[in-house]
């Protein structure tokens, strides 16, 4: 394979792996939509994929926690009110639709990609 097809699978591949990690993050928010104490005695916090050069894997949302009234919880603090995580559902089903649309239209540029190099070597035969 040529080296500017290589390079353009290569991207592409990289892509669906972003696209996976996006994927992966927003389903782990909202599975842990509502754990109110982690290994570090705090509420789950969001997590958010950030991708550079040099791809970082995720990173935790600082935003403070949502606070409900529900002093029967036993995380509830002197005032009973519970600290949750601060997971938007919205927010992150946009996030995993965004990520699916993303993961599909590069499996379209691999398949693309691979059907121009087999009409090539057709072509030479």
């Amino acid at each position: 394979m040529s080296s500017p097809l290589r390079a353009a699978v290569n991207a592409a591949a990289s892509a669906l792996n972003a696209e996976r990690t996006r994927l992966e993050v927003a389903v782990s928010n909202l599975a842990n939509i509502e754990s109110t104490r982690g290994p570090d005695g705090q509420p789950y916090r969001r997590r958010d994929v950030v991708l550079e050069t040099a791809p970082v894997d995720s990173f935790e949302d600082q935003s403070a926690p949502k606070m409900r009234y529900e002093p029967s919880h036993p995380d509830a603090d002197k005032d009973g009110y519970v600290a949750l995580p601060n997971v938007d559902p919205a927010e992150e089903m946009v996030d995993m639709v965004s990520a699916a649309r993303a993961y599909q239209a590069n499996l379209t540029a691999i398949g693309l990609i691979r059907d121009m190099v087999q009409r090539s070597l057709e072509l030479g035969k």
